[in-house]
């Protein structure tokens, strides 16, 4: 049975405020723009190709990058009987479920909609986790595609990727072009400022997002402490896993429950997910206002 509980009105502050954050800095920057006179129109349209395609093929390519084997219900009957059950309670069609081959214990799950969507698992996960975490971190991911949250940053990373283009051709009209141009170097340099700036802002936004996705499992199961034992059990045995094994798989973190650091990138510096302790701390916070209804 789905529990009800208040609605976390700061966490939907926080998002919304973000998000209209990132448009304004879009704004200025398509200003800045047109008042230099860059016709972007062309790098638009190869961003947008660019995009679209990363929007229709991500999956596969997620799923051929991990080495993820999409299994039927003969080869895992309890993980389907899961998927299934979860999905009625959240009113979500069945994804397509897959197994990766990883001693790391993690899950994502990856789709451009709610009816073109995997849920994939590691062997090291279910190796980890009893049945009522194993469920938990499944809602967790099915609450990403109920939110839509694959086409929701990859909408709001459409003018970063623009700027970055930008940037890019800029720098090699400026100064490897035929003559410096001092404008094309003005120009690379408000582009570098807005890729960073949206890339602190998806950063944040994709962070409050899965707030939202931990509160979506627990809606799912109503069971949130299974979810903060899940999460512990996984950071803990990710302290364990070698630094080489962690390196390989860092460019999957924004899709993980819990990235993979191998704490010798400074990208870690810059997660997409918050830290464990936050989490957890939400988490609290959600149980004690179920015991309170």
């Amino acid at each position: 049975m789905r529990q009800r509980w208040y609605r976390d009105w700061g966490l939907t502050f926080r998002m919304v405020l973000t998000s209209f954050l990132l448009f304004v800095v879009y704004i200025i920057f398509l200003s800045l723009l047109y008042a230099y006179g860059v016709g972007f129109l062309v790098i638009a349209m190869f961003a947008g190709v660019f995009i679209l395609a990363q929007f229709l093929f991500s999956d596969r390519l997620v799923l051929l990058t991990t080495g993820a084997r999409i299994v039927n219900e003969r080869e895992a009957p309890e993980l389907h009987e899961i998927v299934s059950r979860l999905c009625m309670m959240a009113n979500l069609p069945k994804p397509k479920i897959a197994i990766v081959d990883m001693a790391i214990p993690n899950a994502f799950a990856t789709g451009r909609s709610r009816s073109k969507s995997v849920v994939a698992v590691t062997t090291g996960l279910l190796r980890t986790l009893n049945k009522t975490e194993l469920e938990a971190v499944i809602g967790h991911e099915l609450s990403h595609i109920k939110n839509r949250d694959m086409a929701v940053l990859t909408i709001a990373s459409f003018l970063a990727t623009i700027a970055w283009f930008i940037m890019r051709f800029s720098l090699y009209a400026g100064m490897w072009g035929r003559r410096r141009d001092n404008s094309a170097i003005i120009i690379a340099i408000i582009s570098a400022v807005v890729w960073f700036v949206s890339f602190l802002l998806i950063r944040a936004l994709s962070r409050y997002r899965e707030f939202a996705a931990d509160r979506g499992s627990v809606l799912i199961t109503g069971n949130p402490g299974a979810l903060k034992t899940a999460l512990l059990k996984i950071s803990g045995l990710m302290s364990r896993i070698p630094s080489r094994d962690l390196r390989e798989v860092e460019g999957m973190n924004a899709f993980f429950i819990i990235p993979a650091i191998s704490g010798e990138t400074i990208m870690s510096l810059f997660s997409t997910h918050p830290p464990i302790k936050k989490r957890i701390e939400k988490l609290d916070e959600l149980e004690k206002a179920m015991e309170g209804l």
